[in-house]
């Protein structure tokens, strides 16, 4: 017996609500989500994914996140965000909130697609909920 299976998109308010049968779940390998998502909003900026939100994480809370975020649960939410450069000229992120700042800690992790084919890095940020000296 075959059963179908499909996605209901619901517009409501800023982002859409995904409605899928009991026991999907959205849980992308690194490798996918650079290949499959992250390489297509790249290539084309009106992109859009049912699973993966846009969020300004400049502009958001880490405890606001949840409730933008199209689909996930509990600490893993998946979505697309511009670089926010500190100095307009320089390399800099920016990656500070109104109430604290996003620091990268541990060593960037290398991404391959198959054997050896290196496709991205993925950088560990930890919130830290104080003002930084600079904004």
């Amino acid at each position: 017996m075959v059963e179908e299976v499909g996605a209901v998109v619901n517009q409501g308010g800023d982002h859409e609500v995904v409605d899928l049968p009991p026991g999907f779940r959205f849980h992308p390998t690194d490798e996918e989500i650079i290949t499959h998502y992250l390489k297509e909003k790249v290539f084309n900026v009106q992109f859009t994914s049912a699973a993966i939100g846009q969020a300004d994480l400049n502009k958001n809370e880490p405890w606001d996140l949840p409730k933008i975020a199209k689909m996930g649960e509990k600490e893993f939410y998946f979505f697309f965000c511009k670089r926010d450069r500190k100095y307009p000229t320089g390399m800099r992120t920016n990656r500070a909130t109104l109430s604290g700042y996003w620091k990268a800690t541990g060593k960037d992790k290398e991404i391959f697609r198959g054997k050896g084919c290196l496709v991205g890095m993925k950088k560990t940020l930890v919130f830290y909920r104080r003002k930084s000296s600079k904004r």
